[in-house]
């Protein structure tokens, strides 16, 4: 699961805001759609949509809409931009990608517009962008600071398959049972959601997105945009400023993926980077014994865990009170674990705690009562509570690139992980739904045009590695690496609090100009 930090996840709960009155002016020309090769060609037929006059209206959809009254008190204004379903049919069936401004308050200095992802694959954006601009200091109030829910997401004619979010990152488990019943589950996810939506998975895909974002730049009147990304948004960037080369302006990627590695199995190498956050977190909460219980040094913390998850193998753990009480079993404890390894600050490392001691409790047969916090968390993962994200999610990777089909291929794959690591191989090699998708009708967007943007990446990033961005950096030689040495942490500019890094990116921002040189910066005590 590739999403944006939990300071952004934080922020939705409360629901954000936006306003910007601003009317689109005549579209740049569509001819840029057909640079990609494989990119649908433009011409007269997406002109329409290009040139489409935006109706900028209040964001509040009704009474109990939160976001959009975030939005509206912070001055956003909304509208739907018109794009086709299939770019290689713009005559035919149509949907809506919802988007949101706040417009730039220094228009003295206005640089343009910036686009922005969060992550996911299914991240809705529209409601970030007032925490966006807060995030880029004094360089937002000279853009114009364009959210968008990416299509099938949110707004955007949200994709629901009515399944657990978490479905896709659960364990095989310890043994060959627990993968059959793997099978059985994503097979039947899989089904499930083309029954209902066959129509349009087959344009549920990172290329369209980026066809649609370059629609929003010519519905903005745009020459072109700038653009910030974090984890799988940093691809969707990617794949943007390859198939429309010389649109783009200021390019911010945090987290960055190695496009040659982009696959629906994203999970499978990060085991080494997972076991040593989890080994740093378990030394954290060693010297917390008296609060959490767990042991008092790092190797019996480290055993406490290998401890709850044979215990749910053996039995499921029963966790929670009345209607948040949920049954946690050897596929599900795992999940647990590898969510909270994706945090390294306190406040994320103390709700880890948190949670291991209820698992722990439960082990002992002692009840338990939920925070707040994981009690949200598990009623996303394992009811259909979560369903719009995880479907959106699923569909988008499963529709951009193929994977085996073969289920011994993938029990292979665990048994040879799971001798180096025995927690997390089993969750990271794992069958998903995606092996019983319908093929791709587009093959991969290949990098082969330079980008001189800024990749932001942690060392011990245990989402997306850190060898993914000097990857990145390598296919892209006018690009600059800005590395922070020593945190365990996924997405780092705007949500850590690292001054360093923060100052960088936004100083690029202002103005336009990358460091001469890759750049270091340290992470400092929280």
């Amino acid at each position: 699961m590739i999403t944006i930090s939990a300071a952004v996840r934080r922020a939705s709960t409360v629901g954000l805001a936006l306003t910007a009155c601003l009317t689109a002016l005549p579209g740049a020309t569509a001819a840029a759609a057909g640079r990609d090769s494989g990119a649908v060609t433009a011409g007269a037929g997406l002109d329409r949509f290009y040139h489409q006059r935006l109706d900028w209206r209040s964001c509040v959809l009704g009474p109990d809409d939160a976001t959009g009254q975030e939005l509206d008190k912070a001055g956003a204004r909304c509208a739907d931009v018109t794009v086709p379903l299939d770019y290689a049919d713009p005559r035919g069936r149509t949907l809506k990608v919802a988007i949101s401004r706040l417009a730039a308050t220094d228009t003295r200095h206005r640089i343009g517009s910036l686009l922005f992802n969060p992550g996911g694959p299914g991240g809705p954006g529209l409601g970030y962008s007032p925490l966006v601009r807060q995030m880029m200091k004094e360089a937002g109030a000279r853009y114009d600071v364009i959210g968008f829910d990416p299509r099938f997401v949110g707004r955007s004619a949200q994709l629901d398959c009515d399944w657990p979010v978490g479905s896709s990152l659960f364990s095989a488990g310890p043994g060959r049972s627990g993968f059959e019943r793997q099978v059985t589950l994503q097979k039947g996810l899989a089904d499930k959601c083309r029954a209902t939506n066959a129509s349009v998975l087959p344009y549920v895909t990172t290329r369209n997105t980026a066809r649609d974002m370059d629609v929003v730049r010519g519905a903005l009147g745009e020459r072109k945009v700038s653009y910030l990304g974090w984890s799988y948004g940093t691809y969707l960037g990617t794949v943007y400023t390859q198939m429309f080369p010389g649109r783009y302006d200021r390019v911010v990627l945090d987290g960055a993926l190695d496009p040659r590695r982009y696959n629906p199995r994203l999970m499978r190498g990060v085991e080494r980077e997972n076991d040593q956050a989890l080994a740093d977190w378990a030394t954290w909460a060693a010297h917390r014994n008296s609060v959490y219980g767990l042991g008092r040094t790092r190797g019996q913390v480290l055993t406490t865990i290998d401890r709850l998850v044979a215990a749910s193998a053996r039995r499921p753990l029963t966790v929670g009170t009345g209607a948040d009480t949920f049954r946690l079993d050897d596929t599900q404890v795992p999940f647990v674990v590898f969510a909270g390894t994706a945090d390294d600050t306190d406040e994320a490392r103390a709700a880890f705690g948190e949670q291991l001691s209820v698992l722990a409790k439960a082990a002992a047969g002692r009840p338990t009562r939920l925070s707040p916090q994981f009690a949200a968390m598990l009623r996303g993962a394992l009811t259909g509570e979560g369903s719009r994200s995880g479907s959106a999610q699923a569909a988008i990777l499963c529709g951009d690139v193929a994977v085996p089909r073969s289920q011994e291929s993938y029990w292979r794959d665990i048994e040879r992980s799971r001798a180096e690591h025995a927690l997390f191989g089993p969750l990271t090699n794992n069958i998903g739904p995606c092996a019983f998708w319908d093929r791709p009708r587009e093959k991969p967007t290949q990098v082969r045009h330079d980008t001189p943007a800024l990749i932001v990446a942690a060392t011990g990033d245990p989402r997306t590695p850190y060898t993914g961005s000097v990857a990145l950096h390598d296919l892209l030689p006018s690009s600059k690496l800005l590395t922070l040495k020593g945190a365990n942490r996924h997405a780092i500019y705007g949500q850590y609090g690292n001054a360093c890094v923060d100052d960088q990116v936004n100083r690029y921002l202002a103005t336009g100009k990358l460091p001469a040189r890759d750049r270091t910066c340290v992470k400092t005590s929280r």
